[in-house]
């Protein structure tokens, strides 16, 4: 039988730190001890609090801000969080991801359309504005502001862990996400069939929006799966 594995003073250090910030009432954007008052206060070396603050910071949970202190991350309170140890995809994975998203965010569209605020459909319409003055060759701020779409469609839906799920996915794999765009390269269509879906969203009209995102995503995994096949 193997030996269950004993919890380092790392492991430790991690989970008070979590607890002073539960127990302490602190917010995201919340300045926290100084490094010297944690390490006087746990009783440890600096760079072993160190070890503890950088796997905080690799999830979120905190922000260390050069020059000027420890800080609540915005991700603190997250129930799905982003791999910040993924590689490089291979293309299978790549259709992969693009699969995953053909199943999560057709239904999400949906929502959407039953359930965004007033403030909600802006920031779509503000998105969607932004990408529209990148279209001949802003490739990085068209990227940007495409993901942004993706992911306030999601939020509008109403369900926090699916909006996470949805932002991991864009976070973690942003590289893979560009590179879908320059292989698809058709920025105009792109943008368009953005439009439709908000327009289906603004519509309340949950199939309308379903069927949109869903022909959208699909005939972006199929352009990228012709173009990824080895020639003959």
């Amino acid at each position: 039988m193997s030996e269950v594995s004993r919890p380092t003073l790392s492991d430790a250090l991690t989970e008070r730190m979590l607890e002073l910030i539960r127990t302490g009432g602190h917010r995201p954007g919340d300045r926290l001890p100084s490094t010297r008052e944690l390490s006087q206060r746990f009783a440890v070396t600096t760079p072993t609090l160190r070890e503890a603050l950088r796997r905080l910071e690799a999830t979120g949970a905190i922000e260390l801000r050069h020059g000027s202190g420890i800080y609540v991350g915005a991700d603190i309170e997250r129930v799905v969080l982003p791999n910040p140890n993924m590689r490089e995809m291979r293309a299978a994975q790549l259709l992969e991801l693009l699969g995953a998203r053909i199943v999560i965010e057709p239904p999400l569209a949906a929502m959407a359309a039953s359930h965004a605020s007033g403030e909600e459909l802006a920031a779509l319409r503000r998105v969607l504005a932004e990408a529209g003055t990148h279209l001949r060759g802003e490739d990085a701020e068209l990227h940007d502001a495409n993901m942004a779409f993706h992911g306030e469609t999601a939020r509008a839906a109403g369900n926090g862990v699916l909006h996470q799920v949805v932002d991991s996915l864009l976070t973690v794999h942003a590289p893979e996400q560009r590179e879908i765009l320059q292989i698809f390269d058709d920025r105009r269509r792109d943008y368009e069939e953005h439009l439709a879906i908000l327009q289906a969203i603004e519509a309340r009209d949950p199939s309308a929006a379903e069927e949109r995102m869903r022909a959208h995503l699909v005939e972006v995994k199929t352009v990228i799966e012709h173009r990824l096949q080895p020639p003959e």
